[in-house]
C-alpha cells in the first residue's frame, strides 16, 4: 500500500508541474509595479530603502500610460552615499522590454508584468557641495596644444612646437641643469640591468623548473621536477604488464587516442627487457592529455575522477593543485590560459625524456588537435631547436635513415631560451 501511495503522489506532482501556465498581470497599467535595477559599481545594503518618482507630472493624456514606459526615477540615500538613476538607463533599455514573473505555487500560474530598467550611479555626500576648480589660461593653452599634437595637421604640429621652443628660457635652465642630471642618475639606478631583466623573464616562463647549469639534456628538466616523487611512486605498471595484447594495454590508459603514446608503448613491450620507468612516464603523459581534455572552464574533483579512471587519487590532487586556479571567494577551480600552457610544457618535457630529447612534434600536435606552429613554439619555449637529425644522431637514437627527413624538437646543452624580439623604431 505504501508503494502505491508514493506512486500517486509522484503522479500528482508530475501533473502539477505539467499544469504550469503563464498570465499577464490584470493590475491597471499606470499602477506602480516592480522595478529592475543594476549596480555597475558600489552595491548598497539590502536594508537601504528606495523610492520611485516620476520625472514630470503626468498630463491628462499620460494618465493611462504603462508604468514600465513612464519617465521614472529611482533614488535612495545611505549614511554616506546617495544612489540614483543614471542617464544611461534609457539607452540601456532601448529596444528591450523586461518582464518580472511571480509564481503562485497553489494555482501553478506565473503572472508576468512589464518592469522598467534603471542603471544606478552613486555620489558621495561629503563631496556633493564641492565645486570644480576653475581652469586657468595656461591649462587651456596646454590642453589645446595636446589636442593639436594628437589630431592636428603637420603644419599645426610644427607651429605648436615652434611656440613651445620660443617659450623656453635657456638662461633659467642653466641653474637647474646639474640638479636635473642628479635626479636622472637617481632614477636610473633603480632600473634593472640587461642580465637582471633576462633573469626575471626566465623566472616567469610557463615551463617546468629547469637547470641552466646542466651539462646533459637529462639534467635540464629533472624527472621529479615534472612528476613529484610521491605521485611517481603511486603510478603502477602492473595492469599494463598483465595485459595480454597491445590493444588491451592501450584500453587501460587514461587517454587511449594518442598515436605517439601507442607507438612507444608497443615498442617498449616488444623489446626483450621492459623499461618500467619509461612506461610510467607514458602513463603520466596519457593522464596529462586526459586531464587537458576533461578540464574545461570550471573543474571539480568528481568530474576529473570520472574522466581519469584508474589514475591514483594523489596524482589527481597534484594535477588539480598545479594546473588549476581558484577564483577569489569561489570554491570551484578552473583552467586558465597560463595553466593550459603549463600542462602542455610539462607534457612536452616528458615527451623529450621519452624520445631521448628529440621529439617528432608534428605527431604530438596531431594527437592534441593543435596547430603544428603552436606546438613548435611551445617546444622552443622549453629551449629546444627545431631541425632535422644528422646520420650520427639517427644512429645514436636507433632511428632509420628515413627519419632524417622529419624535423624534430631537439634539446641540447647549454640550454638557451628564445629571446623576445625588440621592434625597431619606424623613422
Amino acid at each position: 500500500m505504501a508503494s502505491s501511495s508514493n506512486k500517486k503522489r509522484k503522479h500528482q506532482a508530475l501533473e502539477t508541474r505539467a499544469s504550469v501556465s503563464f498570465a499577464l498581470s490584470v493590475q491597471p497599467a499606470p499602477q506602480v509595479g516592480p522595478v529592475l535595477v543594476s549596480y555597475p559599481a558600489i552595491q548598497p545594503s539590502t536594508t537601504t530603502p528606495f523610492d520611485c518618482y516620476t520625472r514630470k507630472k503626468a498630463k491628462n493624456n499620460d494618465e493611462e500610460q504603462d508604468f514600465a514606459t513612464q519617465p521614472t526615477f529611482v533614488a535612495a540615500e545611505a549614511r554616506s552615499i546617495e544612489f540614483f538613476s543614471s542617464d544611461e538607463s534609457q539607452r540601456a533599455a532601448a529596444g528591450c522590454r523586461y518582464l518580472v514573473g511571480v509564481h503562485n505555487k497553489r494555482t501553478g500560474t506565473t503572472t508576468l508584468r512589464a518592469a522598467p530598467l534603471h542603471l544606478l550611479t552613486h555620489r558621495v555626500k561629503a563631496l556633493k557641495g564641492l565645486k570644480p576648480m576653475p581652469v586657468t589660461a595656461q591649462q587651456r593653452i596646454a590642453a589645446r596644444a595636446a589636442l593639436g599634437e594628437t589630431f592636428g595637421t603637420k603644419k599645426a604640429k610644427a607651429n605648436i612646437r615652434a611656440q613651445e621652443r620660443n617659450k623656453v628660457d635657456v638662461s633659467a635652465m642653466e641653474g637647474v641643469a646639474a640638479h636635473l642630471q642628479d635626479r636622472i642618475d637617481q632614477s636610473t639606478t633603480a632600473l634593472p640591468t640587461q642580465d637582471q631583466a633576462k633573469e626575471a623573464a626566465d623566472s616567469n616562463r610557463l615551463i617546468p623548473p629547469y637547470n641552466l647549469e646542466a651539462q646533459v639534456p637529462g639534467d635540464v628538466y629533472r624527472l621529479h621536477d615534472i612528476i613529484p616523487e610521491a605521485e611517481w611512486k603511486a603510478l603502477s605498471t602492473s595492469a599494463l604488464t598483465a595485459a595480454e595484447s597491445n590493444a588491451d594495454r592501450i584500453a587501460l590508459l587514461p587517454y587511449s587516442r594518442s598515436s605517439w603514446i601507442n607507438q612507444h608503448l608497443s615498442i617498449l613491450f616488444a623489446a626483450g627487457v621492459l623499461n618500467k620507468k619509461v612506461v610510467k612516464q607514458l602513463v603520466y603523459i596519457s593522464a596529462l592529455m586526459a586531464f587537458r581534455k576533461a578540464a574545461y572552464k570550471e573543474v571539480t574533483r568528481t568530474t576529473i575522477e570520472e574522466k581519469l579512471p584508474g589514475v591514483p587519487s594523489i596524482v589527481i590532487d597534484g594535477l588539480l593543485s598545479r594546473f588549476t586556479e581558484s577564483s577569489r571567494g569561489s570554491g570551484t577551480s578552473q583552467v586558465t590560459g597560463n595553466t593550459q600552457t603549463l600542462i602542455l610544457t610539462h607534457m612536452f618535457a616528458l615527451c623529450l625524456r621519452v624520445d631521448d630529447f628529440a621529439t617528432d612534434y608534428a605527431l604530438v600536435a596531431a594527437d592534441l588537435s593543435m596547430p603544428v606552429a603552436k606546438v613548435n613554439t611551445l617546444f622552443k619555449s622549453l629551449g629546444c631547436i627545431v631541425s632535422k637529425l644528422t646520420l650520427r644522431d639517427l644512429a645514436q637514437l636507433g632511428l632509420p635513415d628515413t627519419a632524417g627527413e622529419t624535423k624534430r624538437a631537439v634539446l641540447k646543452c647549454p640550454v638557451k631560451f628564445p629571446q623576445s624580439r625588440i621592434k625597431r623604431a619606424v623613422r
